[in-house]
């Protein structure tokens, strides 16, 4: 069994369409375990119950951003040591110092291709 065939991801964004894309990406590389939600907040209680390997996370959403999401999960034993990917549009040096800081793992840039998210995903998880 390969990499990708057990992986479990959950991909969090307030936007339908982006999840959409998101979620697209993941299929066409062959990850089919993926879950998502609509806001930081209720990832992050699914989460604690049911940890994932790694969450693509958008930056920009409403009542908790993806920093935020980041902060609550790194705070939580459980699920402390999920791989955690930013997706944004807008990565400003603070951005991604503040990231840093809080345990991101990695960075991905809207719009995205397949092959940027290939490659952003095994650099926290390994070789697909």
């Amino acid at each position: 069994m390969s990499l990708k065939d057990s992986l479990r991801i959950m991909v969090v964004d307030d936007m339908t369409v982006s999840r959409g894309l998101v979620t697209q990406a993941l299929e066409e590389l062959g990850i089919f375990h993926v879950a998502t939600e609509a806001s930081g907040r209720a990832a992050l209680s699914r989460l604690a119950a049911d940890p994932v390997h790694l969450v693509l996370a958008d930056y920009n959403m409403p009542g908790m951003d993806g920093l935020q999401l980041l902060e609550g999960l790194r705070r939580n034993r459980s699920t402390q040591r999920i791989g955690y990917i930013l997706v944004t549009g807008t990565p400003t040096p603070e951005l991604i110092q503040k990231g840093q800081q809080l345990g991101l793992n990695n960075m991905v840039r809207k719009p995205f291709t397949t092959a940027t998210m290939k490659k952003a995903i095994e650099a926290v998880v390994g070789r697909l």
